[in-house]
C-alpha cells in the first residue's frame, strides 16, 4: 500500500473546476487533477431528487495532505456541501508515485513536468 490518495469532488461548471484544480496544484495539495466534463449526477438534496450536470475532479494527493486539502476545498468550493471522498491507492508505478511525491513536496522532476 502507498500513501497516495485519490480524492473525488464535483462542481457546477468548467470554470469552477479549472479554478479549483489550478489552486490545489499551485498550493501543492495535488500533484495532478483530472477534470471529467459533464458528468450527469442524480442525488437527493433537501428532501428532493435532483439532477445536475457536473464536472468531476479526480485529485491525486497524499494521505498527509488530506486535512489541508479538505480545508482548501471548503474554502474554495462553490457548493455549500462539497463532495469529498477519498480512495486509498493500493499500488502504482514507482515512477509515477515518485513523481507525485516530488510535486507535492516542491521538488521538480529531473525531466521537467509530467506530460
Amino acid at each position: 500500500m502507498t500513501d497516495a490518495r485519490i480524492v473525488f469532488t464535483s462542481t457546477d461548471s468548467a470554470e469552477n473546476a479549472q479554478a479549483l484544480a489550478r489552486a490545489l496544484v499551485e498550493r501543492r495539495l495535488a500533484a495532478c487533477v483530472n477534470i471529467v466534463e459533464r458528468a450527469q449526477s442524480i442525488y437527493r438534496w433537501q428532501g428532493a431528487i435532483e439532477s445536475a450536470t457536473e464536472w468531476l475532479l479526480l485529485i491525486k494527493t497524499q494521505d498527509s495532505l488530506l486535512p489541508q486539502l479538505e480545508s482548501a476545498l471548503r474554502a474554495l468550493h462553490s457548493y455549500t456541501l462539497p463532495e469529498l471522498l477519498v480512495l486509498t491507492v493500493e499500488s502504482g508505478s514507482e515512477e509515477y508515485l515518485r513523481w507525485m511525491g516530488q510535486c507535492l513536496q516542491g521538488e521538480t522532476h529531473a525531466q521537467g513536468e509530467r506530460q
